[in-house]
């Protein structure tokens, strides 16, 4: 549930991390529903991954200084095993920084924040085929931030303070018999509660609850890897000023079924196919009902021609019925006449990966159709602002020595919205028009204490940008200056056996003032001083990490 447009979500130290799963694009029938854009899927670590061979109990403390914001994040880090069977890990982090300074040494007024992290987890073995997953995790954020946070303060856009807390309760279990080719069972249940007061001459207060499951089995025939399974989501968002927190209420509920099959037709020869089923209910804050319901399909090939080339082809599809937009726009309404958005991604590209070269190429095209945004300028209005296409490809290439590795990859992007490019001012922060961007990385280690790397990111300038929204007359553009930024780390780990690891980071080396092009363009001219944030200028930062 969104609370907010302008306070994110999600935060999570990386060392908690098993892996992290990206599809970009619409995706298979396994992503979930509504997932247009792609997805993205977190699987933290059991208290088992953490610990040392042959130990019970183990620990990771970490600290970190930054130059650019004066600011400490400490973190520690508790794992162990109860029994033979059931183990437990709590982890907590403190982040508290001042306001950062741009490129020009300049601070920026609404950046400094008090972050808190906590994160726990419980794993059983109930028996050699079943375990269960017990997780907590809470996250604040406190501030004062300008209430329109895309822009810096400003007489029109003050600061005020803003407090968020998000909970979320996870609990997995897993059915694995190892002789049953027929049962790969995974049970997926959670309840978030989030929270967001906003003080200062607009306070506000929102809150919400999102709970649901994902029940699914995996079952292998012959060549066939089948998935399949259902799921369910509830959203329920309230929002109103301090005096009646509840004045506005609006409820979703997402249900869906889904099948994937992978079919390896040969061993050189992967087919995936799958179809996907949901259904979308939303009653709104001014008690209107909408109901949508819709098939999703996808299917995509892999063929490796030889142990090194690879190539590949997908369509799919992706469908999103009206739902809870932002519980801080509950004032607003929705037009009776709202339509879903529908998705779909084609893309097709070829792989090379050897002992010491590998690269990709890969084109791609994603479009939306009748995007769902607010029109901007009086009354809040959620409709159908028109299709989103979007076009491009990305080029990597590689190589790997025997301590060193170096990588670049380049990315062409064009994307318009109801026919006009997307621009340096999204009507709704739907998309945005980015340059070609072109990232350089190398990381070589000297010998098995000491490692150093070097990230870039060259960002090509684009003139002449379309500002998108109601209140620009057609025509009225911008220029996004391109950009160079470098970033460089030396890690030195003066024990064999790993236990501390030194690390001394220096993001944007050259100091250099630039605004992401993922931000709002500087159009401070234009409109009353109106621009993204500056990045932050230099940082050093020093880390030190100790596991025993």
């Amino acid at each position: 549930t969104r609370l907010f447009h302008h306070a994110g979500r999600i935060s999570i130290e990386p060392e908690l991390l098993k892996r992290v799963e990206v599809n970009a694009g619409s995706g298979n029938a396994l992503s979930g529903a509504g997932a247009l854009g792609g997805s993205v899927k977190f699987v933290t670590k059991d208290p088992e991954d953490m610990l040392k061979p042959g130990e019970d109990f183990g620990g990771l403390v970490k600290g970190m200084f930054s130059s650019n914001t004066d600011s400490f994040k400490t973190n520690t880090t508790l794992f162990g095993r109860l029994s033979d069977d059931w183990s437990a890990m709590v982890s907590a982090t403190n982040y508290n920084a001042d306001a950062y300074e741009d490129g020009n040494g300049d601070e920026v007024e609404g950046s400094k924040f008090d972050q808190d992290f906590l994160f726990a987890k419980v794993v059983g073995h109930l028996t050699d085929s079943q375990t269960v997953r017990l997780s907590y995790q809470k996250r604040s954020d406190e501030g004062e931030r300008p209430f329109r946070t895309q822009w810096p303060e400003l007489p029109w856009n003050p600061l005020a303070p803003q407090d968020l807390e998000r909970e979320t309760v996870t609990f997995n279990y897993e059915l694995n018999p190892i002789d049953n080719q027929y049962v790969d069972l995974d049970l997926t249940v959670y309840n978030i509660d989030s929270e967001l007061d906003r003080g200062g001459d607009r306070a506000y207060f929102g809150g919400g609850e999102s709970k649901g499951f994902d029940l699914r089995n995996t079952s292998i025939f012959g060549m066939h890897k089948v998935t399949y399974g259902i799921d369910y989501r509830e959203d329920e968002a309230h929002a109103g000023p301090p005096t009646d927190k509840s004045a506005l209420e609006e409820d979703v509920k997402v249900k869906g079924v889904y099948i994937q099959d992978d079919i390896q037709i040969t061993d050189a020869l992967l087919l995936s196919a799958g179809l996907r089923y949901d259904d979308y209910e939303l009653d709104d804050a001014d008690n209107q009902n909408f109901d949508e319901d819709e098939v999703s399909h996808n299917i995509g090939l892999n063929y490796h021609f030889n142990d090194n080339w690879s190539a590949f082809a997908s369509y799919s599809e992706a469908f999103k019925g009206p739902t809870s937009q932002d519980a801080y726009k509950l004032f607003g309404t929705y037009d009776a006449d709202l339509k879903p958005e529908d998705a779909d991604n084609t893309e097709f590209g070829v792989a090379y990966d050897s002992r010491t070269w590998f690269g990709s190429a890969k084109m791609y095209r994603s479009n939306i159709d009748d995007l769902i945004a607010d029109e901007i300028g009086g009354d809040v209005v959620f409709t159908n602002i028109g299709d989103l296409e979007s076009d491009g490809y990305v080029l990597e290439v590689g190589r790997r020595w025997e301590n060193l590795m170096g990588r670049l990859s380049y990315h062409h992007n064009d994307i318009e919205i109801a026919g006009r490019d997307a621009g340096g001012y999204s009507t709704n922060g739907q998309a945005n028009t980015i340059g070609d961007s072109l990232v350089a990385t190398l990381d070589y280690q000297l010998n098995p204490a000491w490692t150093f790397g070097w990230n870039a990111q060259f960002v090509k300038g684009e003139d002449d940008v379309d500002l998108y929204a109601p209140w620009f007359p057609e025509g009225t553009t911008t220029d996004k200056p391109g950009y160079a930024v470098h970033d460089f780390y030396a890690q030195w780990r003066p024990s064999a056996t790993e236990d501390v690891t030194i690390t001394l980071t220096v993001r944007n080396v050259f100091d250099k003032y630039y605004l992401d092009h993922a931000s709002v363009a500087d159009i401070a001219d234009i409109n009353d001083g109106v621009r993204g944030f500056a990045e932050p200028g230099r940082d050093v930062r020093l880390g030190v990490a100790w596991q025993f």
